[in-house]
C-alpha cells in the first residue's frame, strides 16, 4: 500500500522552482511569462478621459513576478518590453514602441515584477495577508512609474495625471489584487497536500 507523499517545498523556493530545474525550464517560464503579459494587455477597455486603458497585464505582470521570482519575472518582463519597444503589437490594445503615454506603465511592471518576486522568495505568497501586501507594493510600484511617466508623456499637471492615470483604475486593481491573493496561497496549500 503506498501513500502520496506530500511535496517538500523549502524556504526561499517560488511555485516555478518547484518544476525540474534546467536552462530549458527557466527559458520557457520566461518566455511564456512575456507571452501572458502580451495575451494580458489584449484585454483592453478604453477608459474616458485617460489615455491608458484597464488591462489584464498589471495582473499578469505581478503574477508572473510572483510564481517566477525576481529574476525571471524581471526578464519575463523585460522581454516583454523589448519586443514590443521593437514594433510587435503587444502591448495594451495593440500598441508597440515607447511613444504611448501608458509606457511608463511597462516600465513600472518591470519593477513590480522584480520587488513581488523578491517578496514571494521571502514567503509574500503563501498566505492571504502577505500576498495583499505584497500586491499591494506591485501596484503602488507601478503607479509611481506610470503616472509621472503620463503626466510628462501628455504635458498633465501631476494632479491631472492622477485623475487619469491612477484614481479611475483603483477599484479594477482591487479586484486584481484579491484574485492573487487568492491564487498564490490556494496553489501553494494544494501542492502541499
Amino acid at each position: 500500500m503506498s501513500t502520496a507523499a506530500a511535496t517538500p517545498t523549502r524556504p526561499g523556493e517560488v511555485l516555478a522552482d518547484l518544476l525540474p530545474a534546467s536552462r530549458v525550464r527557466d527559458a520557457a517560464l520566461v518566455l511564456g511569462g512575456a507571452a501572458l503579459t502580451g495575451l494580458a494587455a489584449q484585454i483592453s477597455l478604453p477608459v474616458p478621459g485617460s489615455p491608458v486603458p484597464v488591462t489584464g497585464q498589471t495582473f499578469a505582470a505581478l503574477l508572473v513576478g510572483t510564481a517566477l521570482g525576481a529574476g525571471r519575472g524581471f526578464l519575463s518582463l523585460a522581454v516583454y518590453a523589448l519586443v514590443g519597444m521593437a514594433g510587435v503589437p503587444w502591448f495594451a490594445g495593440g500598441g508597440s514602441g515607447t511613444a504611448a503615454p501608458s509606457f511608463g506603465y511597462i516600465l513600472g511592471m518591470l519593477l513590480a515584477s522584480t520587488v513581488v518576486g523578491a517578496l514571494a522568495r521571502r514567503g509574500a505568497d503563501r498566505s492571504v495577508l502577505r500576498m495583499a501586501g505584497t500586491m499591494l507594493l506591485g501596484e503602488a510600484i507601478i503607479y509611481a512609474i506610470g503616472v509621472p511617466y503620463l503626466a510628462l508623456a501628455t504635458g498633465m499637471s501631476a494632479s491631472a495625471a492622477i485623475a487619469a492615470g491612477l484614481t479611475p483604475f483603483l477599484f479594477g486593481d482591487a479586484l486584481k489584487a484579491a484574485l492573487a491573493m487568492g491564487a498564490l496561497p490556494t496553489a501553494w496549500k494544494l501542492i502541499k497536500r
